[in-house]
């Protein structure tokens, strides 16, 4: 018995609006009739020109920074966030049955604890900002730290995105796999490294690096060998791509790799990323739809997209139809 909400409905916001298309075609379900927007002084509006009450109701938003400045285009993560929360805000003032945030990208997650006095803790926030404009229920994938589930007094489901990548590795690898290796980009991310390692049934090396400041680190030491080895770096996101191009130099120059490539769910891509992935000695690097392809990456030869919209899709139909979503995680 669907207890919550009558009928699905599926809503977008402004940043992400593709994959939301792809996630409704994966369903069968038409996109829900709305408008989102900004007042000429940049406060965030909505108007919903369908009735949600009583309906199970899904608003896909990503917050992340969208759009280009120099095509006067540009939102930024506030702009998306506080979009969402108007928009959860009106469902839950028309009377919907129950509200789903699906965010495919968690802005803010990597302030999730102090590391020096008087820093906020941005994370726990976004969760009490969402929380309040009443949410009851949130979807994200491969968020930055896990333990942000724990900051919402709701259900929040965090789907992985490795499945794709190992479907698509395992295809170009088929035949290599004596000749392949997993490396982590850093120690925070081994436990991440490590489930994907053994969904393809390969060993891991781990890159040991120190963060001088944010956006800034330095590779100290390669554990594990990766001499002659196709290797496979592994990472929930890339901002500006200095982490991942330096990992991906020393692996090369220091470590013998016989090449590199990269895979990670979230292309946040800021500042001078694309141009250092285009310069570095990456073979390729993969990333999923979570965050709108930036413009000057479309045509980069490098750079590859997969979709979630298929992941998302099925995620929503178990949350509606109230069944497991568990084999989503294996």
């Amino acid at each position: 018995m669907i207890s919550h909400g009558k009928d699905i409905k599926i809503f977008a916001g402004n940043s992400n609006i593709q994959l939301a298309r792809g996630i409704c075609d994966a369903l069968g379900v038409p996109l829900g009739n709305a408008e989102c927007g900004q007042f000429s002084d940049g406060e965030s509006y909505v108007s919903f020109y369908e009735t949600v009450r009583g309906s199970d109701v899904f608003l896909i938003q990503s917050t992340c920074a969208t759009g280009s400045r120099s095509a006067g285009t540009y939102r930024s993560v506030n702009d998306n966030l506080m979009e969402l929360c108007v928009m959860i805000d009106a469902c839950k003032r028309a009377s919907a049955g129950r509200i789903t945030a699906v965010i495919p990208y968690y802005g803010y997650a990597r302030q999730d604890r102090k590391t020096k006095p008087r820093d906020p803790i941005s994370a726990k926030l976004t969760a009490n900002l969402l929380v309040s404009a009443g949410v009851n229920h949130v979807l994200t994938m491969d968020i930055h730290c896990a333990q942000i589930q724990g900051f919402f007094d709701i259900p929040m489901d965090n789907i992985p995105g490795a499945p794709l990548f190992v479907q698509y590795f395992k295809e170009k690898f088929a035949g290599r796999e004596d000749e392949t290796m997993v490396v982590s980009p850093d120690v925070g991310s081994v436990a991440r490294a490590r489930a994907f390692a053994q969904k393809m049934n390969l060993p891991l090396a781990i890159v040991d690096k120190r963060r001088q400041k944010a956006n800034s680190s330095e590779v100290k030491n390669i554990i594990g060998d990766v001499r002659g080895k196709n290797v496979i770096l592994l990472d929930d996101m890339v901002d500006t791509a200095g982490s991942l191009c330096g990992a991906a130099r020393a692996l090369m120059e220091d470590g013998g790799a016989r090449s590199v490539s990269a895979c990670a769910t979230h292309g946040v891509l800021s500042g001078p990323a694309l141009e250092r992935i285009e310069n570095s000695v990456l073979d390729e690097l993969l990333f999923l739809d979570t965050i709108p392809v930036p413009r000057g990456a479309e045509g980069s030869k490098k750079i590859k997209y997969l979709s979630v919209a298929n992941m998302f899709a099925d995620a929503i139909s178990r949350i509606y139809q109230e069944v497991s979503i568990s084999t989503i995680y294996a």
